[in-house]
């Protein structure tokens, strides 16, 4: 479990369960349609990173996703948002059980994205990091036609330099000013984080994208966290130097991103507000849920198309969401 240490700083449990699914199945867990199921958190940052490469690269059919409710209990992410609140192809009514069919004695987070192998009931991953980069190298067979190259072989060193700086500093660095426990642990939280957005705002004043002109893995690693800023991270983690709408440079940047297909289309702003301020009762121990913000500004025209670049490179952007997959009418700006 992550924990904060005797001066007060944060620190993530990164000890996952790393096995893969791969294409020669040579660790024992071939890729196969149907087979596994991706259980997934709309409020989870590390989980969306996980449904918008699937959408994007069109693996919904391949790969179905399970969708756990927004709010848990230390009895870990639940299914009631399916009917009889029970995952309907796996049948159980709480994540924590494909991790104990797996290990009886697992004592490490029951964290999301996880994929669950159908056929034993078991979780064979929960390597977020892996998992959306597997997606995109592993799983090819079944990317759709015109699915984006995500990961390309001329830019694998410098999307993974990016990813890095945006994991410690900003990624992860909400987290380390959200839950320090000491003024000291926060504030060098909170300044490497805005040290690390100007940085990247620099880059992205003359770019549109993190690395070359198409999408990358990197700007969905950073969307991730860009989408939740003013909703959640500026008040409730105290990453208040300014909201994302304040930075205009990433401001625009995220918009664009919002404003893709495989983007905006997955992101569910109540649910993201109703995990962290429900969830976080040492943090937010009134329970109450921010009303706002404004959601509708993230329509508004982001002009990043003067910088040029291609969204899908040689491919073409993702079809409608699936109508059983789409974000609720209410909980997005995309759907009034």
């Amino acid at each position: 479990m992550s924990y904060v240490s005797h001066d007060g700083a944060y620190s993530r449990d990164s000890r996952y369960l790393t096995d893969r699914i791969t294409a020669d199945g040579e660790g024992g867990f071939p890729v196969a349609p149907d087979r596994y199921r991706l259980v997934v958190s709309r409020a989870c940052p590390w989980a969306s990173r996980a449904v918008i490469v699937r959408r994007l690269l069109g693996l919904e059919a391949a790969l179905p996703m399970a969708v756990a409710s927004p709010t848990h209990d230390d009895r870990s992410w639940d299914f009631a948002l399916d009917p009889d609140g029970r995952d309907p192809v796996l049948g159980i009514a709480r994540l924590r059980e494909a991790y104990f069919a797996r290990d009886p004695g697992y004592e490490q987070g029951i964290t999301v994205p996880a994929v669950v192998d159908v056929t034993t009931g078991k979780v064979v991953t929960n390597d977020f990091p892996r998992i959306t980069l597997d997606l995109s190298l592993e799983w090819t067979a079944y990317h759709r036609e015109g699915a984006p190259a995500l990961y390309p072989p001329a830019l694998r060193a410098e999307i993974d330099a990016v990813d890095a700086e945006v994991y410690e500093d900003v990624n992860n660095g909400v987290y380390r000013a959200g839950f320090a426990g000491s003024q000291r642990a926060y504030e060098e939280a909170y300044t490497r984080l805005f040290a690390r957005l100007d940085r990247l705002a620099e880059r992205l004043g003359a770019s549109r994208y993190l690395v070359g002109d198409t999408l990358t893995e990197a700007d969905v690693r950073l969307f991730t966290t860009l989408v939740r800023f003013d909703s959640v991270y500026h008040g409730h983690f105290k990453c208040n130097r300014r909201k994302l709408s304040e930075m205009p440079v990433l401001w625009a940047y995220a918009r664009d991103l919002f404003q893709t297909p495989g983007f905006g289309d997955t992101v569910d702003f109540e649910h993201i507000k109703r995990h962290y301020y429900l969830v976080h009762t040492d943090i937010n121990p009134t329970g109450i849920v921010p009303a706002g913000p404004d959601l509708s500004n993230w329509l508004e025209p982001h002009g990043r198309e003067a910088l040029g670049g291609r969204p899908f490179g040689d491919g073409t952007p993702p079809g409608p969401v699936a109508p059983e997959e789409a974000v609720p009418a209410g909980h997005t700006p995309l759907r009034p």
